[in-house]
């Protein structure tokens, strides 16, 4: 971790010095008071692209690193999902939690997105090539479209239809640009994937200019065979995704990713190295940042959904407990016995909370007194932050074999799911400190499936949604994609709250909706976005009862 936050501090100081526009200049010059001093200064396209990659992890660098994970990720998908809960009363931003409307958590995605990262991305796209005249960039290319890839897969997921083949094409005057539907946008990404993955070229291929290429790459330094892993685990994803409603196409995809070669270890984890300085606004954890008291103030209250599916079955012992027991969780006012843990439930405000508490009114309960709390190792402001994992591919491969996808067979499907839950338990060392390493040994993993209630059931039925429930506890802090996987799958069976007023007539949220600014200036909305603009209208894929 330290390595990347010195990366990351270099990076910028060495982006922020290319921008500044020479100090010497003529009289001449000076007198010309018809010329823009700053109009032959050009941007490097790796610049673009680091930006971009920070945005991706953080927010964006369009001013505030915490805004959309603070709205969206954790004040509605977290909740959402049931890994964190609220009763109102310690401040925050939860429309997750009561299935209410929150116009910022809707708009952060689409604004951030598409105004920041794609924006960056589809410049460096258009400034460098595949023909071979431009080795240098090659690299630089692929990693983008990668990158861009993902982008595009979050935004698609969030809204369904949206503008894609027509977007960020203003330089074109397409300034309102046509909607796609979700499936030409998943085949699209998929071919973008493995074309991008197969272009990648080694350094001695690219004349030996991928030395900018790697000092501005974040996520691997440079190291291409690490890229390549990362598309065709994203390919695997995306394939995944669309496996109930485009059977073919996941068949081939799956089938690809695993010849092309996905993650096989948490040595591939998509990591960005945060730092303290230069700037809060950018270098730093925008997820830390939203829960920092003083700054986001979010409330870190665990769930109750969350803690017992940690606690296991066999709440009067620690036998069956997972081992992120541990890890996850920072107590319940310091106190981290893990008998003692406890989850608050989603759906309650301060007085139906008195109430389920047998407290009076006057007196009220203190949840943080009285309910377990997300560990601060997770919250520091200089901690990595994770994009994707091996832990979600392994289980992603166990899915497609329980499910015969992609060639692969029910014979594998637990040896993916163990390393799968093994790598999820253990991947939390980067936020670990000399006080509390966050470590989860071998033996704890054994333990954990020697325990007969942890043991993989054995009707496919029960495998599958072992494997899903497994997916979803694998992306604590990654809220936004445990809500897509559960709208996928519908995996953890969770119980959805009916908190009065709510706008979904008590039905977990499935969809953002659409931001008003874009209905009202894109005449193309109408025709072709995913209506009704309701959070209850589900994405293409998303086919569960």
């Amino acid at each position: 971790m330290t390595n990347k936050m010195k990366h990351l501090n270099k990076i910028f100081l060495l982006a922020l010095a290319t921008m500044v526009p020479m100090a010497a200049c003529d009289t001449d010059e000076l007198h010309n008071r018809n010329n823009n001093p700053q109009a032959s200064v050009t941007i490097p396209m790796e610049y673009l692209f680091t930006a971009a990659q920070l945005g991706t992890a953080s927010g964006g660098t369009a001013g505030d690193n915490r805004y959309i994970d603070w709205r969206t990720n954790i004040g509605f998908a977290s909740y959402a999902i049931q890994h964190l809960a609220t009763a109102g009363t310690q401040g925050g931003i939860f429309p997750g939690e009561r299935y209410t409307d929150n116009v910022e958590s809707y708009n952060a995605p689409w604004e951030f997105i598409y105004g920041d990262q794609l924006k960056n991305l589809a410049e460096v796209l258009r400034q460098t090539t595949d023909d071979g005249n431009d080795a240098g960039k090659v690299n630089l290319r692929q990693a983008a479209r990668v990158v861009k890839v993902f982008n595009f897969h979050r935004l698609t997921d969030y809204y369904g239809n949206i503008p894609y083949t027509q977007a960020l094409q203003g330089l074109n005057d397409i300034l309102l640009p046509e909607y796609d539907t979700q499936d030409v946008i998943y085949a699209d990404l998929l071919k973008e994937l493995e074309e991008a993955a197969a272009a990648f070229k080694t350094f001695d291929q690219a004349d030996g200019n991928d030395v900018a290429f790697a000092r501005a790459d974040l996520y691997y330094d440079g190291n291409i065979n690490q890229w390549k892993r990362f598309a065709y685990s994203l390919m695997l994803r995306l394939a995944m995704r669309v496996a109930e409603v485009a059977p073919d196409m996941a068949d081939e995809y799956v089938a690809k990713a695993v010849a092309g070669g996905v993650f096989t270890s948490n040595l591939d984890n998509v990591w960005l190295g945060m730092s303290v300085g230069p700037s809060e606004w950018t270098n730093q954890n925008g997820i830390s940042r939203a829960f920092a008291s003083g700054d986001g103030g979010q409330p870190t209250t665990l769930s109750e959904t969350f803690i017992n599916e940690l606690k296991g079955p066999n709440t009067g012992s620690t036998v069956d407990d997972d081992p992120r027991l541990n890890v996850l969780n920072g107590g319940i006012d310091g106190n981290r016995d893990p008998l003692a843990q406890r989850g608050l439930k989603n759906g309650l405000d301060q007085r139906l909370l008195n109430i389920q508490e047998g407290v009076p009114d006057d007196e009220g309960v203190n949840v943080s007194e009285t309910f377990s709390a997300m560990n601060q190792e997770l919250l520091q402001d200089d901690d990595p932050y994770l994009l994707m994992n091996y832990a979600e591919v392994a289980l992603l491969l166990a899915e497609a074999s329980e499910r015969g996808i992609g060639g692969l067979t029910s014979a594998t499907t637990e040896d993916y799911y163990k390393a799968g839950v093994a790598a999820a338990m253990q991947m939390y060392i980067p936020f670990g400190s000399d006080d509390d390493p966050m470590v989860v040994t071998p033996a704890q993993v054994t333990a954990y499936f020697a325990a007969p209630e942890r043991a993989l059931p054995v009707s496919s039925e029960d495998r599958l949604e072992r494997i899903g429930t497994q997916l979803w506890l694998s992306q604590f802090l990654n809220w936004w994609e445990a809500w897509s996987n559960w709208r996928r799958t519908g995996y953890p069976e969770l119980t959805p709250v009916n908190y009065q007023g709510n706008v979904t007539g008590g039905t977990i949220p499935v969809k953002l909706r659409y931001p008003n600014q874009e209905i009202a200036t894109n005449p193309n909305y109408e025709a072709g976005a995913t209506l009704p603009n309701t959070p209850t209208t589900k994405v293409w894929w998303d086919v569960v009862d």
